[in-house]
């Protein structure tokens, strides 16, 4: 692995960029650009939000830094070391985990729950005798809210809330420092939403863990985030911390996207002014010249179609990336 200075950073993303080749017929093919230059940090300790509409690539983010996908560019930096040799990999995946979006299909319906907490425990053989497995099986499982009783039945057996608590316990049994949360409420109950997120927070607390926590609700996003990054077709437009993104968004796209979260003061939501966006999402097959999202802007001039602008700092910690940024704020 390479090494960098030390930085509080745990992880870095630099320029990634994961593009897949559709097959249009007749022997061509061209490159869907589902992350295209992204980069962001993320300190020990912290919760990274991303979020943006559906297809945004948002989760193709956090299976590519995972090297679920291989990169087509770009390079991931991991406690101060580049990810390059399969060896890194490996050493990598140890320490970094990921909680899918549905647990319903996340999990195999022919192991017991005890099976399914302790596959990883098996593949990274990180026990020495069974009896050092069940135990760590049932501390996992008393992690997120399971109990001995539930270790012999299977998935189907539960609810949503608890198969995604299954699911979070399988993704603790490596002992991980860093997971990524893809969606890991959207398929829930609101009302189990709210007992999901509030555990993942208890974890973080108890076990120092770093999440990227991928979402299109930006209320959960909130809740849980220490800053939140926003994505538009495969590039980042704006990333803040929570508060400031929430309270003074300069990005067009981040200022659309926050008008419509629902507001429970009536008098505040009356006063609310949607900014409803015209037009689709344009296909990433055929994504924009210049900005990615200037045919939804009110904004947009010529300036725009002509180039990509610059992911730039324009407060102490606040990016952005648009060419009218300074009429905006």
């Amino acid at each position: 692995m390479s090494e960098a200075p030390k930085t509080p950073n745990l992880l870095e993303v630099k320029n990634l960029k994961q593009y897949f080749d559709i097959n249009m017929g007749f022997f061509r093919s061209k490159p869907l650009k589902a992350v295209d230059d992204v980069s962001f940090a993320i300190k020990k300790g912290e919760t990274l939000g991303l979020v943006g509409e559906s297809g945004c690539g948002k989760t193709t983010v956090g299976r590519t830094i995972l090297h679920l996908y291989k990169p087509t560019g770009g390079e991931v930096w991991y406690d101060g070391k580049k990810l390059e040799t399969k060896e890194d990999i490996q050493e990598f995946r140890k320490k970094a985990t990921m909680v899918f979006q549905d647990p319903y299909s996340s999990l195999n319906p022919r192991m017991t729950v005890s099976d399914i907490v302790g596959e990883p425990l098996d593949v990274h053989k990180l026990y020495s005798s069974k009896k050092e497995r069940e135990e760590r099986i049932l501390e996992l499982m008393g992690y997120v809210g399971l109990n001995s009783e539930h270790a012999s039945r299977y998935a189907h057996e539960f609810s949503g809330g608890q198969r995604q608590r299954i699911g979070i316990a399988r993704a603790l049994a490596v002992n991980p420092e860093f997971i990524v949360c893809d969606e890991p409420v959207s398929a829930l109950d609101v009302s189990i939403q709210a007992q999901v997120i509030n555990m993942f927070d208890d974890l973080q607390d108890k076990l120092g863990l770093t999440y990227l926590f991928i979402a299109h609700d930006l209320l959960v996003v909130r809740h849980i985030s220490d800053r939140i990054a926003v994505m538009y077709l495969g590039k980042m437009v704006e990333l803040a911390d929570a508060d400031e993104i929430y309270n003074h968004p300069l990005h067009p796209y981040s200022q659309s996207l926050l008008s419509a979260v629902p507001l429970p003061d009536p008098k505040a939501a009356r006063a609310n002014q949607r900014i409803a966006l015209t037009g689709d999402i344009p296909s990433p097959l055929n994504a924009p010249s210049g900005c990615p999202f200037r045919t939804r802007c009110r904004y947009a001039t010529e300036e725009c179609a002509q180039s990509m602008p610059a992911f730039e700092e324009v407060a102490p910690g606040h990016f952005v990336a648009c060419h009218h940024v300074k009429e905006l704020g």
